[in-house]
């Protein structure tokens, strides 16, 4: 599990649908329980900078904090400190020394190389999250979604089911990657916004 996995794509691709979602939309619902899409942007803004400081080893207040602690929120220049944190963070992510040793994530110490999959996990489940919860085309990494099923899949028989992800939805054995990875992480996968 030590090999490097390039962020960049799928930081990108979470990067454009954010500067694509008008402020008009910042209080429509998303998939993320209890959030609009003013929580789920303030939430990408903090994890993007939290995982880059994993990825460094980095340990302190960013890394240690629970992801459930509060209800995060956007502020002020959100597009450009999303755009900058999520670059950061792929670049991080991008040196080999990431991905050993053990890191912190979450307040959760555990192995860097799990920890970066996970963090790449944030980004093509809440890339998923935006893109329905604002009526964008969402085309996710390949690389990232093959990672997002093969950190998933396992999960969904084991008894220690990590707590952000709620049980699994049932979906078609044919269904396509994306919407297996979205139902394994708890979500419907034919989830849209109230009367669309």
């Amino acid at each position: 599990m030590t090999d490097t996995i390039d962020f960049t794509a799928q930081a990108r691709l979470v990067s454009r649908l954010a500067a694509r979602t008008a402020d008009g939309q910042l209080g429509a619902p998303t998939p993320c329980e209890d959030y609009a899409v003013r929580h789920l942007l303030g939430h990408l803004v903090g994890l993007s900078a939290a995982f880059r400081h994993t990825a460094r080893k980095d340990l302190g207040p960013m890394t240690s904090v629970p992801p459930n602690a509060s209800v995060p929120d956007v502020a002020p220049g959100w597009r450009d400190e999303l755009d900058r944190n999520l670059d950061a963070m792929a670049g991080a992510w991008q040196d080999p020394a990431a991905w050993e040793g053990e890191t912190q994530a979450g307040g959760v110490t555990l192995p860097a190389a799990l920890a970066g999959r996970f963090a790449l996990n944030e980004l093509v489940l809440h890339g998923w999250d935006l893109a329905r919860a604002t009526g964008q085309e969402y085309v996710p990494d390949a690389t990232g979604l093959a990672a997002s099923y093969a950190l998933l899949a396992p999960m969904a028989e084991s008894t220690e089911r990590v707590p952000v992800f709620g049980p699994p939805v049932t979906v078609a054995a044919d269904a396509p990657l994306l919407d297996q990875v979205v139902a394994l992480s708890g979500r419907r996968p034919d989830w849209a916004p109230p009367g669309a």
